[in-house]
């Protein structure tokens, strides 16, 4: 195996890219900032994403410890997903990423339109970004 075969296996933003970079953990992660969403919630804020997709990017999250999911025991089964204190310390990086891609789409002259917009520390609902 070539030398540089690992080299960026202990590169920083190869960490953060493996941890963030799964088909819709970004935006999980956003839609869960300041607030906990139950599956049926958070299929709703991504529902180009199938179960089976949200199930298994919400596992990879709650494994790298980004997520904690809160499961009651009722019937039927009840439970809750929101960011560890690990996951909340992504939101500048979302945000930025959220900035910087708005910006090139306006560059392109197209405006952004997706379910990601600004959560109010206050009330909770997501505002667009000036």
């Amino acid at each position: 195996m070539a030398k540089n075969a690992f080299q960026n296996q202990n590169c920083p933003v190869s960490v953060t890219i493996r941890l963030i970079g799964g088909k819709y953990k970004a935006l999980l992660l956003w839609h869960l900032t300041g607030r906990t969403l139950r599956f049926s919630q958070l299929h709703k804020l991504v529902p180009e994403a199938t179960s089976k997709m949200l199930t298994q990017q919400l596992r990879e999250l709650e494994e790298d410890g980004l997520i904690l999911r809160t499961v009651y025991p009722v019937v039927p089964p009840h439970v809750d997903y929101s960011l560890t204190e690990l996951g909340q310390s992504l939101f500048p990086i979302l945000e930025s990423m959220y900035r910087w891609g708005s910006a090139f789409m306006e560059a392109e002259g197209r405006t952004p339109d997706c379910s990601m917009a600004f959560p109010c520390p206050h009330c909770g609902e997501g505002h667009t970004v000036p």
